[in-house]
């Protein structure tokens, strides 16, 4: 049944339902299908959309703007350099100047604070592309490409092993408890998540059927996992505390000891990228045919899509 999204932003998936994210996950499945039959369309034509980015990326980027123009719209950059956000200009004014200009709003930055100040004054749709605390365009992707390796999501098991209290752990907390997988997190007691926001999935997850849990032992935590995840030991703007978090976590990189550790044959490690490839994840393991981080990649753009799609299309 379609849901009507019009108008919303996506600041965190806290803010969706279920049948939201299940809505959202069924789009992307449909929009990838179209794209991969070799149809464009026009669900986004006369829309633009602008990309205020103060951290670099790869996916993210490229995500949005190939999925405004695949759906006739446009898509604006705006690096950290090119407007005067948050130093030059207070940001309610940058955001009240963007949204008379454009339809939607990307932001991907540090300050979740930057962008609910955008969201609350821009008078269009804002979308997360990734602050120091959320990123749940990834988390989408990531729910995708479970459901695309195993068919349904409830009753999977996913553990996240490393950083347990960054943005991509949170996010897929948050997701996961709301369509019943049963997510773990392995991570030094130092690196817990908020206990706020567990609390707050594990409410989550009894209405879904999933379940969630913390723990401290990395082999323990991914018996029967059906996916594990994990990305870079110091998330952008932590490259200082780098070495202190190689000693941390060591005993949480990601190897063929680790994979096989979950008993499952079917397995599959998935992470956000870049990667540094013997840090969190050996080259074995990320070349393996266990690893499905490509697919995961190309899922931005149809999970983007369809976020843009659901909000702000022409639909």
């Amino acid at each position: 049944m379609a849901k009507n999204l019009k108008g919303r932003h996506m600041l965190t998936l806290r803010d969706y339902s279920s049948d939201e994210i299940h809505f959202i996950l069924n789009l992307s499945e449909s929009l990838k299908s179209k794209r991969r039959s070799g149809v464009r369309g026009n669900l986004l034509s006369e829309k633009n959309v602008a990309l205020i980015f103060e951290k670099p990326s790869t996916r993210t980027r490229c995500a949005f703007t190939v999925a405004c123009l695949e759906e006739g719209g446009h898509a604006e950059y705006l690096g950290k350099d090119d407007i005067h956000l948050g130093y030059k200009e207070d940001v309610k004014d940058t955001a009240r100047v963007l949204g008379r200009m454009f339809d939607g709003i990307q932001f991907r930055g540090f300050k979740q604070a930057t962008l609910e100040e955008l969201a609350a004054y821009a008078g269009v749709p804002v979308w997360n592309g990734l602050t120091d605390e959320y990123h749940p365009t990834q988390a989408l992707a990531d729910l995708l490409t479970l459901k695309e390796n195993f068919g349904s999501l409830c009753g999977l098991k996913l553990t996240y092993v490393g950083d347990g209290r960054n943005n991509v752990a949170k996010s897929l907390m948050i997701g996961a408890s709301k369509v019943g997988i049963n997510y773990v997190i392995a991570s030094p007691s130092s690196l817990f998540p908020p206990e706020e926001l567990v609390l707050e999935c594990c409410a989550n997850a009894e209405i879904s059927g999933g379940s969630v849990e913390i723990m401290e032992d990395p082999k323990e935590a991914v018996k029967g996992a059906h996916a594990i995840y994990t990305d870079v030991w110091a998330s952008m703007g932590e490259e200082d505390k780098l070495k202190d978090r190689i000693a941390l976590l060591r005993p949480y990189q990601v190897n063929l000891e680790l994979m096989s550790a979950t008993g499952l044959r079917e397995s599959i490690f998935l992470h956000c990228l870049p990667a540094v490839k013997g840090n969190e994840v050996t080259e074995e393991v990320f070349e393996s045919a266990q690893s499905k981080v490509f697919d995961e990649a190309e899922n931005r753009l149809h999970t983007i899509k369809a976020v843009m799609v659901a909000t702000i299309g022409n639909v």
